[in-house]
């Protein structure tokens, strides 16, 4: 412990070490929210460029670009660079910026291990993207892993795929504890814990969900290593194994997974759409107890994911009640936020386009994800791009909007200048029109059987899929716009205020922009 205080009092004499040596060893929460929001968003290209592949195959029928087992490597690593190196990155990266200062403390409350947990992930993409050089190419057996197509039937770098997916489990739960730890521990003299941002709050539910869920992960992909290098057969029929307990392990983990990414997004919506109403949340503790039941409920639908495997009847109508019953707390949050709207005096610059957006176009995800739930009819939909509409709904506009919304909210409070409002409009609207036109369409084609996952498809889908491709490309390019307003920021322009937004409220907003290295050298008082 005195080794820490002795790093801090060094920093705090000498401010931040200069050049690379600062960010290799760096234990400021700021610098390391910094690293991880540039290490999501350099995968976010990665993984986006990977979709980009995926849609020009699929912009007319027949094989045109790639073949199609590179078309499923291009599937599978875009699935898994999106989930764990863009969307958890980014909001571990919002936590270390945010929490910090939302709850008065001067840090994370374990810095080293806080550095130690954003090292490691470079390190497991390396590993993960290398695999597209070796022999028999990358994973391409989907993100969802399922064996035995990845055990028996995996590419030989599939141990490498594995290796990699332990790193960044070792990471997120790291990371998880350091979040538990800094709001149980580091809270302001008064801040009681329902007196805490909702931000802060959908953080603590998820970092508990990431412990929970996380073994479960390292669990199932260490019975596939197990198959594939030491002749077990935890997923193989012939050995008295079972492919169908693969499903149940994966998506136990899988189904709370789906809240990790998103929950931390409710949060900072809740703080961006009460700023620019300019009145406070409608309903805050609702809002917590909602966040809280979303969390607990997630645990007891992972089988809608498997309606189609031979489930008795019993448990489809279990798992069919639990997932409806989800959307109560879900339906309690969009309506918080409506009601916060209701005869606010509202303006939209960008973070609250992104905010009203995403509890627009979430809602219509949450909607498909209704029709899923409903046992008889989810064997119609099962494995169609009506799935991949749905999830990208939620998804795009849910977890990504709200991750745009909140680096245009607090981008002023991090740089100490203010973006520039057209370019960042023109970035909303681009994004929004290019997202909807790409997955819109998908949802008619899913409900026509188009089935997800192939590089070829019948005559019929060719119109739907060119609109799709198009709006993708779209949305994809949309991004190197968001770039540019970025390092346009940093780099210099209009100086922010120290509450740049007239309706914002908290601890952040007390402190100058662009916020000191070292947040609160003596806690404040909240009244």
């Amino acid at each position: 412990m005195s080794a820490v205080a002795d790093t801090h009092t060094q920093e705090h004499h000498h401010g931040p070490a200069r050049g690379f040596t600062r960010w290799l060893l760096t234990t400021n929460h700021k610098d390391i929210g910094t690293m991880y929001l540039v290490f999501s968003f350099t995968m976010f290209l990665l993984g986006g460029s990977m979709a980009m592949v995926i849609r020009a195959e699929l912009f007319q029928p027949g094989l045109q670009i790639v073949q199609p087992e590179f078309f499923n490597q291009m599937t599978t690593m875009h699935g898994l660079i999106m989930v764990f190196g863009a969307v958890m990155p980014a909001f571990v990266g919002l936590a270390n910026w945010m929490i910090p200062m939302m709850i008065g403390a001067p840090d994370m409350a374990l810095p080293r291990m806080n550095n130690w947990s954003f090292w490691l992930l470079p390190c497991a993409f390396l590993i993960l993207v290398s695999t597209l050089f070796m022999k028999g190419g990358a994973p391409n057996f989907g993100w969802t892993f399922y064996a035995p197509l990845s055990t028996t039937y995996g590419p030989p770098s599939t141990t490498f795929f594995i290796f990699a997916i332990h790193i960044m489990g070792i990471s997120s739960i790291m990371g998880a504890i350091n979040v538990i730890a800094t709001i149980l521990n580091l809270r302001a003299p008064g801040m009681t814990l329902m007196k805490m941002p909702l931000f802060v709050w959908t953080w603590l539910i998820t970092a508990f969900l990431l412990i929970a869920v996380m073994p479960v992960l390292a669990g199932v992909v260490t019975m596939m290593l197990m198959d594939i290098n030491f002749g077990t057969s935890f997923f193989d029929a012939s050995g008295g194994g079972d492919p169908v307990l693969f499903q149940h392990v994966f998506w136990f983990f899988g189904h709370p997974e789906v809240y990790i990414m998103i929950l931390p997004a409710f949060g900072a919506v809740s703080h961006i759409i009460p700023a620019f109403s300019r009145k406070p949340l409608f309903g805050y503790a609702s809002m917590v107890y909602a966040v809280g039941a979303i969390a607990l409920l997630s645990f007891v639908v992972w089988a809608h994911h498997m309606f189609t495997v031979g489930i008795p009847i019993a448990g489809q109508l279990f798992f069919m009640y639990a997932t409806m019953l989800i959307a109560v707390p879900t339906g309690v949050k969009v309506f918080n936020w409506v009601a916060t709207m209701f005869r606010g005096s509202l303006s939209f610059e960008t973070p609250m386009l992104f905010a009203v957006a995403f509890v627009i176009l979430f809602t219509i995800g949450g909607f498909s994800g209704l029709m899923l739930a409903i046992a008889p009819s989810d064997f119609q939909y099962h494995d169609t791009y009506f799935v991949v509409a749905h999830f990208h709904y939620v998804l795009v506009p849910g977890a990504i909007f709200g991750i745009f919304a909140s680096a245009y909210f607090w981008l002023p409070k991090w740089t100490g200048h203010m973006y520039d409002e057209t370019l960042g409009k023109t970035h909303f609207w681009l994004s929004f029109i290019g997202m909807n036109l790409a997955f819109f369409p998908m949802h008619f084609l899913g409900l026509a059987g188009m089935p997800r996952r192939i590089p070829d498809y019948a005559l019929q889908f060719a119109d739907f899929n060119m609109v799709s491709s198009i709006g993708a490309f779209t949305f994809g390019a949309t991004q190197l716009l968001f770039l540019f307003i970025v390092i346009k920021c940093i780099r210099g322009g209009k100086e922010a205020p120290a509450k740049p937004w007239e309706g914002a409220e908290g601890l952040e907003w007390t402190l100058p922009s662009p916020a000191p290295y070292h947040t609160f050298e003596t806690p404040p008082e909240v009244k």
